[in-house]
């Protein structure tokens, strides 16, 4: 690890950066682990870097000969070198991103697509001027929603680690003296050190409370200041230059960009979430958001020092300071300080009322607990106009005004958190409780989950009418039933406590007929968290939560508009949607299901597919569509940059109300760094803005014309690529023991990595396994077969034989597919993250993967399948795109030839690694298992940080 391999195309800075690290860690190996390790380390490295620079097959096998030789204890110290390395490659990644912005913002004529800047100047082209967009935005939604999906391998204690060493390399950009640079060299060289002495791996399972904390982390290092901070980025861009359309500092903008949040209501699947889970969710997210309301109002009070002796101060502002009960003499003609010191007692009460614990740090005097958010910022309202009044805006801007956004964006509940639960489960609570009931239709004793979808319809709508209860207090019901009633009350509870917007969606998994979604309404009736008969309840904690289907088979999205249609049409459902939610029904699309189900073309053209149907019937209804999209890290689970994937949502579908899912290292990746995570969000509101205001009539007329012209070639495409995918995956005989033996899938469900099962039931079955880890394991051994199998042969096949309506010969049919990727937005950008998925996969490491299913026939033949398909969607690739892989992003091309040279090892590692623990498991030797298994999982750590976006 003394130096890294010269980065020859790579930014003189970032190889600098790179360089720094990697002899820092070199250093740090030799220091803690002596020469000879180090030596071996080193060799290893160099083997490594010589095959990936010459392409030499000898040199690979030198490489696979060096790491067998490996004694356990030195394979483990490889796993941690070159994962480490990778660690630190990331994180000289991440600030050279945010330096190129800079540099970007600075010198550059034209702002960066992405940024706020050039989605205003492209819609001031457009005729959209700055009060239609404040207007815009008093209606538009965008949420990012923390979800604690199992690809997160790394530890919070590494990440804090990798927080500081990032703060401290941005050091290195100003000019230091010979000393300051000694300094620096210190710090990095220490801190690397404690990242090698720190246990990189879980010795227990993940907690939904551990799930809980590590999200809460992300806030205190970027949400709570960055998000803010955009706003008031934004406020001020909107500014006409010369007037003044509204006080930027001292009035929030509309709290459009909020945080939502799985961890502790999203029980599919996971028997670990409960009433207990949710209620300490949302009592740790309150304590955090609540101590740096504290934390921002003893600051304000130290610093907003003006007296009354040279300045004057609003009515309402003097009123405020006065019923303060602060004693000290020194303060009396300092109104300001006055007014927050009891904004502060008021605050420090409502912190006790909410979380039962005092959280203030100063010492205060007993106040009036706040009864709402609302009210606490109608107080800081009043300080901020009365210095807006009196020449104090420019104070204002300091402090007073982020914390006024923030609390209109946080409230007391910090995010909204989500209740998910599967179809099944409702319909087994609900068989139940009409069983126990005596409930009858047509004079019969109800056995719900024999009915027929209409009788069932019938009866739920009739009890959804019902004023007396269903749920009765003296019966026991089963544990599943009453586990389910306990979480459903609890949030009503929470409701109460922390406001209406603490809780606002119950999503059903698994929608596949419009029953499933009547029956979340019957369970929140009997639950308190809707008032019977109540189309918007004078209590807003008792409109109820938005029932959201999420359709995520492929079945799923085809039958996914007509349940909608049916849903919207019913009266009651009608009502509610007028008045309890806005006018807004929410819809979930499932990105890993029905990529799993489908492949990756047909699950793109279907989801696609179904959001142009859902536009349709939403329109029909005159209601409000908001989609929410489970997105993953993978391209396989709907990843890639998320600005290109909303500027290429069908139009009308975005149209100001997005909600998607970030989740495992994607949260990591995007947002353990204030300015990276400040980016990726600047980019959602970004892509927000153009896609729902910069196009007009004119795009929906164009996207029209590119189905009717495109349509059918991507119907025939789909089901070339489907057919060829489950031929795959659930047609070739023994598939299931090729995937099981070729991937670590056994030993990535071993990692303490989630609170959450890797499978849906005990088996070793395809079917009943989760889409996260299935994905997961193919992207370990670099097979990436969820990213583009399929492709290949749906290009190829519509090229040679077309379809209905297609061009009349292959070299037209051609022609057409180059167009499609030219002007088609959705097509582009299909080709596009396949185009990445493409340039990590490596058949060569894939066939050393390959090596350990035993049956040697299946091997070849199913390894076979692989990779004449993968050779196909590569040459079709070229031949569509007419460019070589990453032609066009010459610098992720350079980042991941750099980064293969250190993945490479840790492949083979994990091979060799795999073959002796397996073989140790057969011969039950415990010992040796436990030492194998822990340097496979960290084998699992190095590869997925290099790989980034694999889950």
């Amino acid at each position: 690890m003394n130096q890294p391999p010269a980065l020859s195309k790579a930014p003189t800075s970032l190889r600098n950066d790179i360089r720094q690290l990697g002899k820092t860690l070199g250093e740090v190996i030799r220091e803690c682990e002596g020469k000879a390790v180090y030596d071996v380390i080193e060799k290893l490295r160099r083997a490594a870097v010589k095959f990936r620079r010459e392409g030499k097959p000898a040199d690979s096998r030198v490489l696979e000969r060096q790491i067998a030789r490996l004694a356990d204890e030195e394979a483990n110290s490889v796993a941690r070198a070159f994962s480490y390395f990778l660690h630190l490659s990331n994180i000289a990644e991440d600030r050279d991103q945010n330096r190129r912005q800079r540099q970007h913002e600075l010198h550059a004529q034209a702002p960066m697509r992405g940024s706020l800047q050039h989605a205003l100047d492209l819609l001031h082209s457009k005729g959209v001027g700055p009060r239609k967009v404040l207007r815009y935005l008093e209606s538009a939604c965008i949420v990012p929603v923390l979800t604690a999906h199992p690809t997160e391998v790394q530890r919070k204690s590494t990440l804090d680690l990798h927080r500081e060493i990032a703060r401290q390399l941005a050091h290195s950009d100003a000019t230091l003296t010979s000393s300051e640079q000694r300094l620096l060299d210190r710090t990095l060289a220490g801190l690397v050190a404690t990242l090698w002495q720190t246990r990189m791996l879980r010795r227990e399972k993940l907690t939904v409370q551990d799930e809980i904390d590590n999200a809460l982390t992300y806030y205190t290092s970027t949400f709570l200041t960055a998000i803010p901070r955009l706003y008031q980025d934004l406020g001020t861009r909107l500014q006409p230059a010369g007037r003044k359309l509204f006080d930027v500092q001292t009035r929030p903008l509309p709290p459009f960009l909020r945080m939502g949040s799985w961890i502790g209501g999203d029980r599919d699947g996971n028997p670990n979430v409960d009433a207990s889970t949710l209620e300490q969710a949302l009592l740790r997210q309150s304590t955090l958001v609540l101590r740096h309301y504290l934390d921002e109002i003893k600051a304000l009070g130290t610093e907003v020092s003006l007296s009354r002796t040279l300045g004057t101060a609003s009515p309402e502002l003097l009123a405020l300071s006065l019923v303060s009960q602060d004693a000290s003499a020194h303060r009396i003609d300092e109104p300001y300080r006055r007014a927050f010191i009891h904004l502060y007692a008021r605050l420090a009460a409502s912190s006790v009322a909410l979380t039962g614990r005092q959280l203030a740090l100063r010492p205060t005097y007993e106040a009036p607990p706040y009864e709402s958010p609302a009210a606490f910022q109608h107080d800081l309202q009043i300080i901020a106009d009365s210095l807006d009044q009196h020449h104090g805006n420019l104070i204002a801007q300091l402090r007073l005004s982020g914390l006024l956004q923030a609390v209109s964006i946080f409230g007391f509940h910090l995010a909204t958190v989500d209740l998910r639960q599967s179809s099944d489960v409702h319909e087994r609570v609900l068989t139940e409780l009409f069983k126990a009931a005596g409930v009858r239709l047509n004079n019969k004793p109800v056995h719900y989950s024999a009915l027929s979808e209409e009788d069932r319809i019938s009866l739920l709508r009739d009890e959804i009418r019902q004023i007396r209860p269903l749920v009765s207090p003296w019966i026991r019901y089963s544990a599943e039933t009453e586990k389910e009633l306990a979480i459903l009350r609890m949030a009503a509870a929470c409701r109460r406590r922390y406001g209406p917007s603490a809780i606002r969606q119950a999503i059903v998994s698994h929608t596949e007929t419009l029953s499933d979604l009547l029956e979340v309404l019957v369970l929140q009736q009997e639950t308190g968290l809707i008032a019977p008969d109540a189309g918007k309840a004078s209590d807003p904690a008792q409109d109820g939560l938005m029932v959201v289907p999420l359709f995520e088979t492929i079945p799923d999205l085809m039958r996914g508009p007509q349940i909608m249609d049916a849903w919207l049409g019913l009266p009651e459902v009608a009502k509610r949607t007028a008045h309890a939610q806005d006018g807004i029904q929410e819809v979930m699309l499932g990105y890993s299901d029905s990529n799993k189900d489908g492949g990756y073309l047909t699950s793109n053209w279907s989801l696609y597919y179904a959001e142009r149907q859902l536009v349709q019937v939403f329109k029909k209804h005159k209601v409000r569509l908001r989609l929410f999209h489970g997105r993953g890290g993978s391209v396989a689970r709907g990843g890639g940059p998320s600005f290109e994937a909303i500027q290429a949502q069908p139009p009308g579908t975005v149209n100001g109300q997005i909600r998607l899912t970030e989740q495992g290292e994607v949260i990591q990746g995007k947002y353990k760094d204030a300015e990276v995570g400040r980016w990726h969000l600047e980019n959602f509101v970004a892509a927000m803005l153009e896609t729902s205001l910069a196009t007009g009539p004119s795009a929906s007329q164009t996207e029209d014309k590119n189905m009717a012209r495109f349509g059918a070639a991507m119907d025939a495409m789909s089901q070339a690529a489907q057919q060829s995918y489950r031929d795959l995956v659930y047609g070739t005989p023994g598939f299931n023991d090729y995937f099981f033996a070729s991937t670590p899938i056994l030993e990535i469900a071993g990692l303490n990595i989630g609170s959450r099962p890797a499978a849906r039931k005990s088996s070793q079955k395809i079917e009943d396994l989760r889409a996260i880890p299935w994905g997961f394991s193919w992207a370990q051994c670099r097979v990436m077969l969820t990213g583009w199998y399929g492709m290949g042969t749906a290009l190829h096949a519509y090229v040679e034989s077309g379809g209905e309506g297609a061009p009349a010969t292959p070299a037209l049919r051609l022609k057409q597919l180059r167009e499609m990727a030219q002007v088609w937005p959705f097509f582009k950008t299909l080709l596009s993250n396949m185009e990445q998925v493409l340039a990590k996969t490596d058949l060569g490491i894939a066939r050393r993967y390959a090596s350990l299913v035993p049956d040697r026939k299946l091997r070849n033949h199913v390894f076979g399948l692989i990779e004449a398909e993968f050779a196909l969607t590569l040459d079709m690739f070229r031949k569509v795109c007419q460019h070589e892989l990453l032609a066009k992003d010459e610098l992720l091309g350079t980042a991941l030839s750099e980064r293969f040279a250190y993945i490479d090892p840790l492949n083979h590692l994990q091979v060799e690694l795999l073959r002796r623990h397996r073989l140790a498991h057969e011969n039950q030797s415990g010992d040796e298992e436990s030492r194998s298994q822990r340097a496979i999982h960290m084998t699992i750590n190095g590869i997925a940080a290099g790989l980034r976006n694999s889950g």
